[in-house]
């Protein structure tokens, strides 16, 4: 049985590592449970988006939702982490190179230069006069993000012990859950982070937890309002909902997705929950026959899908042996728009093919520049990032002349330049609540995995736009698929079925 999973899970794999950062970290965590049956001690799933808190959340000796925040005119004046003239900025790197040595998952991947990448990137801006005169010193720390009490131990070193941090940025998503309120809301630390749930961690971190991703709750209504007007949502259309049973899917479900529903005239969708804790494989891999059999019975013909890969990859796995394929509404939502594409031609493309999602992520584009490829090169934002990586890092064998369009090094880009811009606002009074006001004036950064990030005194999360995707299988080749840039027709793709459009609930002021 083991070894069925493993060669799944490997061929799987191979497809994943072209997916954004952060996907590539929540996938080979849920793929080491499925394959060893469980990561043992693991407390939260490290998705990138959606992922629950771990058991310490909401109790005495850990962050709680229950408690909101500040305003950002509250926000503490401390410049802990500021000394001198450096500012002491932490960098966690999950460690994903050892913990999957035993399946071959990354050797391909980009995630071995992730060092490198951010002190180019940090070298890039202190060579350019720095923060007012001040220097950025990245504490880079590897680590583990199986071993949820390690994590917040570190968590705690900087926000109280030594040396002091000012901020924690994290371009990958692998600072997941209770681990970025431990920060935020513990410690009363700026974090700039790539993964994202509901708008409740925010206003439990607020003011001091930014994401670069998409708050879930704006990607739900969005995925809500699009369904509707592609007709696949609607008081005539029998819905139905595959949640995951932790407290942020939960949350989403109940104070999120279910009002979205009823405000189309949706008010009594088939709910079916799954264990999806990646400690959970057993009982996941033996619930998702029967949710897909209710499912089928109740004569559902949309499923929302509510549940990170550990779960998404049985429910998948049910549906294909029962042969019961209804229009799935995938989203950003623990990416499984984005995990998706990993996931055929093999195993799942009845499933998969075909099947719409909506994502704030610059799909469908090659991993090359514009002037190499005719169309589908690198938006502005990646180009900028390219040209400063290509200056200082020159490749190897076993690295390519380009990088990945939604990599590490483009994430690590991204929130390292984003914190420099709000660091210069601040002016040279830089303390915490002169740089999460800076934050909420942050308006139409250039983005990378997005295309421009926009941020607000109550607006958290920086994408404001969406683009909707199908996925592909491209044999025999077509046109859907933009060619490689090495003029090579890709195996599978996105194919962009709606260009940018604004997320839904967002105003003008942000």
């Amino acid at each position: 049985m083991a070894g069925r999973w493993q060669s799944s899970i490997r061929r799987t794999w191979r497809r994943l590592r072209r997916q954004s950062a952060a996907v590539q970290v929540g996938a080979l965590v849920g793929a080491l449970a499925i394959v060893g049956g469980a990561v043992g001690g693991v407390v939260a799933s490290s998705g990138s988006n959606g992922s629950g808190p771990g058991t310490l959340l909401g109790t005495s000796r850990g962050p709680s939702l229950g408690t909101p925040g500040v305003g950002i005119d509250q926000a503490s004046t401390s410049t802990r982490g500021v000394v001198g003239n450096t500012i002491n900025v932490a960098f966690p790197v999950a460690n994903l190179t050892a913990l999957s040595a035993n399946l071959g998952f990354l050797g391909d991947t980009e995630f071995g230069v992730q060092p490198a990448a951010i002190h180019i990137f940090v070298n890039d801006i202190n060579d350019h006069g720095g923060i007012d005169g001040k220097k950025i010193n990245p504490i880079i720390q590897t680590i583990d993000p199986t071993n949820p009490a390690a994590v917040r131990a570190l968590c705690k070193q900087w926000t109280e012990g030594n040396p002091p941090v000012f901020a924690v940025l994290d371009g990958v998503g692998s600072w997941v859950g209770d681990n970025q309120l431990c920060v935020a809301q513990e410690g009363h630390t700026p974090m700039i982070g790539q993964w994202t749930t509901v708008t409740n961690w925010t206003t439990a971190g607020s003011p001091y937890l930014w994401w670069t991703g998409a708050d879930q709750a704006a990607i739900l209504e969005t995925l809500v309002t699009w369904g509707q007007s592609a007709g696949l949502l609607g008081p005539s259309v029998k819905v139905g909902i595959v949640t995951g049973d932790r407290t942020s899917d939960q949350v989403a479900l109940h104070s999120y997705l279910l009002p979205a529903l009823a405000k189309i005239g949706v008010t009594n969708p088939e709910i079916e929950s799954m264990p999806s804790g990646v400690t959970d494989t057993a009982a996941t891999t033996a619930a998702a026959p029967l949710v897909v059999q209710r499912l089928e019975s109740a004569g559902v013909t949309s499923v929302i899908p509510l549940i990170p890969f550990n779960a998404l990859f049985p429910y998948l796995g049910a549906a294909t042996t029962q042969n019961y394929f209804p229009k799935l509404l995938l989203s950003d939502y623990e990416s499984s728009i984005n995990v998706a594409l990993g996931l055929i031609p093999f195993p799942y493309e009845k499933a998969l093919e075909g099947q719409e999602g909506v994502t704030v992520e610059t799909l469908g584009g090659t991993d090359a520049p514009s002037s190499v490829v005719s169309a589908g090169g690198y938006d502005p934002g990646v180009q900028s990032c390219f040209d400063t990586f290509n200056a200082h890092h020159a490749p190897t064998s076993s690295t390519s002349k380009y990088i990945e369009e939604q990599g590490p090094i483009v994430s690590w880009c991204q929130v390292i330049r984003l914190f420099a811009a709000a660091a210069r606002d601040a002016g040279p009074n830089l303390n915490r609540r002169t740089f999460v006001q800076a934050m909420s004036r942050v308006q139409n950064f250039t983005g990378t995995l997005s295309p421009t990030l926009s941020y607000g005194p109550n607006k958290f999360y920086g994408p404001t736009e969406y683009e909707v995707v199908s996925v592909h299988n491209n044999v025999p080749p077509g046109p859907l698929c933009v060619p490689t840039y090495k003029g090579i027709p890709q195996g599978t793709c996105w194919h962009i079925v709606q260009s940018w459009q604004p997320l839904a609930g967002l105003s003008s002021s942000g």
